[in-house]
């Protein structure tokens, strides 16, 4: 099955899943409305997104000098920094750290990039037991699952979906009281966190002045997963870093009321390096590992703005295609608007060839970014990139250029109208509207769509013969 049929029916199963539609749906307007009316109550919230956009470009214009700032900082907070430039890299420095010390369980707080290097498998292939603590990441993992949604990562279940993985995976009494489930959950992961003699977590944000690894959550299993295992490992994308505290505060107002519509995370937790003699908990060792895999190739090119994305899933609340169809159908680790272009650029097009494709180009992504990330603009540039790295877009670029030269002519613009419309006529019922295509047009009536059929005179002609005035 090529990449493009894969899309198709993974497209076609999601639009056909009520359940699906439904709670991604309700979930991703509720937090887009809310959205709005936070942002509304800031007293310029454009000056604020400016400001935001400007920091965030600044700091990937002068990337290596920050770099080599933070570096230097976590060096003198006595954390031990590892750089990868790929996904495997990444994994094994990872491994390699649980070996030195003796870690065998392993609990997580919620990444995504740890999610787009699959390191959860490696360390279970590894040996390694790993359990994620996020509520929603925890039912993924019982499920089997991957997440769907950059910040609400089980958006696609209902809350019966839910008590039915408790049933079947934990063995706990059927309930769609959420309370309950909270509770159950809570039992279940308690254990881990006692157990755990290692904790992995992302990075919001990393500064570059101080040396502050930033974690931003809601449910506090972050906090538990830092406090109590002797070895804490921050896995960070290269673009997360801010030059310094004043810079950090601006993001932090922008992205609980992006992600969540809150004016700041139930929990933000800001780590300065590992145990001091006199702190009553923490990890006896901290890591960082500084992550490349790609992002120094986007850097470089015309689609370095995507870098400033600080992963807030605003545009998958605003987009109608993800409202539409979830974030599965997408096929990747990051999945709407935004992830249309990470998808693709990540993995140099070998993945997502088609996904730049699949955006109405409203500009609800734009609108709703707080870094001010020119999504439409990008993928429009990067369907103009695809053509010629399949052979449906090769098919594509022959039939405009056909097109192109038909239009050039009057007299091949007027006998080309005059075949299709015969065509089309051809193909309609006989209540004169037309359900299947042929050719271009087979997807526009596949997708539950149908057209009139043309008349059998065309206006051109009418008018030609003085009918019409």
């Amino acid at each position: 099955m090529t990449q493009s049929s894969a899309f198709k029916q993974r497209i076609a199963e999601a639009i056909a899943d009520d359940r699906l539609h439904r709670a991604v749906l309700s979930a991703t307007v509720e937090r887009d409305d809310l959205r709005r009316a936070e942002w509304a109550r800031l007293t310029d919230v454009q000056g604020l997104r400016e400001l935001a956009r400007r920091i965030k470009d600044h700091t990937l214009d002068n990337l290596d000098r920050y770099l080599d700032q933070l570096i230097t900082s976590f060096e003198r907070l006595g954390i031990h920094v590892h750089f990868a430039s790929t996904a495997e890299e990444a994994r094994a420095a990872t491994i390699d750290i649980a070996r030195e010390h003796d870690c065998l369980h392993i609990v997580k707080s919620k990444s995504m990039l740890t999610e787009e290097i699959h390191l959860n498998e490696a360390l279970e292939q590894a040996g390694l037991e790993v359990i994620e603590t996020d509520l929603g990441e925890y039912l993924l993992q019982l499920d089997d699952d991957r997440p769907s949604h950059i910040t609400c990562p089980a958006v696609h279940k209902d809350v019966a979906a839910c008590a039915q993985t408790f049933t079947e995976k934990l063995g706990t009494p059927y309930t769609e009281d959420p309370p309950t489930l909270v509770k159950i959950a809570r039992k279940a992961l308690r254990d881990a966190f006692r157990e755990a003699d290692m904790a992995i977590t992302g990075a919001n944000f990393a500064v570059a002045e101080s040396g502050t690894i930033v974690l931003i959550m809601n449910e506090g299993n972050g906090r538990f997963c830092v406090h109590h295992p002797r070895v804490h490992v921050a896995m960070m994308g290269i673009e997360k870093i801010v030059p310094t505290l004043n810079d950090l505060s601006v993001m932090l107002k922008l992205l609980a009321r992006s992600a969540t519509a809150q004016r700041m995370n139930i929990d933000t937790h800001l780590i300065t390096g590992p145990k001091r003699d006199d702190d009553p908990d923490g990890p006896e060792h901290m890591h960082v590992i500084i992550v490349d895999a790609g992002r120094s190739a986007i850097l470089a090119g015309r689609y370095r703005e995507v870098l400033r994305c600080i992963r807030c899933g605003a545009c998958l609340n605003a987009c109608p295609v993800y409202r539409t169809v979830g974030g599965h159908a997408y096929g990747g680790t990051y999945p709407g608007p935004i992830g249309k272009l990470i998808a693709g650029l990540l993995s140099n097009y070998d993945h997502g060839v088609e996904l730049p494709a699949a955006s109405s180009l409203c500009g609800a992504c734009l609108d709703a970014c707080p870094v001010k990330i020119d999504i439409p603009r990008m993928l429009l540039n990067m369907r103009a990139d695809a053509i010629g790295r399949s052979w449906e877009n090769r098919a594509k670029s022959r039939l405009l250029r056909r097109a192109m030269w038909a239009m050039r002519s009057p007299l091949r613009y007027e006998w080309g109208q005059r075949l299709i419309r015969t065509l089309m006529r051809m193909k309609a019922g006989r209540d004169g509207w037309l359900r299947r295509g042929f050719g271009p047009g087979r997807d526009w009536t596949a997708a539950q769509r149908d057209m009139k059929a043309p008349a059998r005179r065309s206006f051109r002609d009418l008018w030609k013969k003085g009918e019409i005035r």
